[in-house]
């Protein structure tokens, strides 16, 4: 009997590994004329440690600034999605501390809906399913394990309720332009008519003030950024040496990007046993490990239209640094 079968993404999870994937990503990577990491990879658990540290740091002002916002606006945003009962999904929940401000005020109006953090790092999820559980026991709670995609793709499937997004803290600035077109197309695919997303954006300023919150005084955003070597070693046993690399970041004016590299110090040979592959280095020689893309408000009113959103609202910190903006899917109704 002849057949054949159709393989799903499940298929494919279930035969390759977490560690295969990582390995063809950084061989892909680091064959490239212009080397590169993909910036997801930094999120392993220590990955996830680091930048909440980052997060807390003075230089890093983003955080400050979207965490005023929403303390200001919280109310606005109860009452907006007040009267019938809703799904909160968080994307790249990490800690949720910004995201307590608004269960706390969601809960304080009785509101009905589900709070669905979803993350990347397992251990992230777990530690915020246990605060929200000693903080919030009434709360209805479902964490989800995974990448954006995968999460907001299951979680289509489980729930016909209505859809609130959250995508805090600049993590659209991660995207290259066409890449984070594709990625807001593809939420409005898995969202309902009338669903409302609430992304942040950091726009663009004083360059120096951009340049500080990616090279802070601390090192902590260079610890993070090491972090990468150190977990291809453990994960894909490779031999970096992170005493022969250097953190770097700069704004590119002409992309309108914060880049961070990391800079080979001296001439090296790197072996990673897991793709048994040897990459050669020389002085000065640069990784490329992330993009932070800034905004005007012009940017951000071409990429909601041209991705399927209105913009409801927009929630700026007191110096404009920041703006959290409120898009709701227009979707034509059978």
């Amino acid at each position: 009997m002849k057949q054949y079968k159709v393989l799903t993404h499940q298929d494919l999870e279930s035969v390759r590994s977490t560690r295969e994937l990582f390995g063809l990503e950084v061989l892909l990577g680091l064959s490239k004329t212009e080397k590169s990491l993909p910036s997801r990879f930094f999120y392993d658990d220590e990955g996830s440690r680091l930048f909440q540290q980052i997060t807390n740091l003075d230089d890093y002002y983003l955080t400050g600034a979207e965490h005023r916002i929403l303390d200001v606006n919280k109310g606005k945003l109860a009452e907006m999605m007040g009267g019938e009962s809703f799904n909160l999904i968080d994307l790249g929940s990490g800690d949720g501390r910004k995201t307590n401000q608004l269960l706390e005020e969601f809960i304080r109006r009785n509101l009905n809906f589900t709070y669905t953090p979803i993350d990347i790092s397992e251990a992230a999820v777990q530690l915020q399913m246990k605060d929200l559980e000693d903080r919030f026991s009434a709360l209805n709670v479902e964490g989800i394990v995974a990448e954006y995609f995968d999460g907001l793709l299951w979680h289509s499937h489980q729930s016909k309720e209505r859809n609130f997004v959250l995508f805090l803290g600049s993590n659209i600035g991660n995207f290259h332009r066409g890449q984070a077109r594709a990625f807001l197309r593809s939420v409005w695919n898995f969202l309902k008519p009338d669903d409302c997303i609430l992304i942040g954006f950091d726009l663009k300023k004083n360059i120096e003030r951009m340049v500080r919150a990616y090279n802070d005084t601390e090192g902590v955003t260079r610890a993070f950024n090491l972090n990468l070597l150190t977990r291809i070693n453990r994960e894909l046993e490779g031999n970096f040496v992170l005493s022969n690399w250097r953190h770097y970041a700069n704004y590119d004016v002409f992309s309108g990007a914060m880049e961070s590299y990391l800079v080979s110090k001296v001439e090296q040979e790197v072996y990673i046993r897991e793709v048994n592959q040897r990459f050669n280095f020389l002085p000065f020689e640069p990784i490329h490990t992330e993009y932070s893309y800034k905004f005007l408000v012009s940017d951000i009113e071409q990429l909601a239209a041209d991705t399927g959103f209105v913009i409801e609202h927009q929630l700026f910190d007191d110096d404009r640094d920041f703006v959290d903006s409120i898009w709701r899917v227009v979707k034509e109704v059978d």
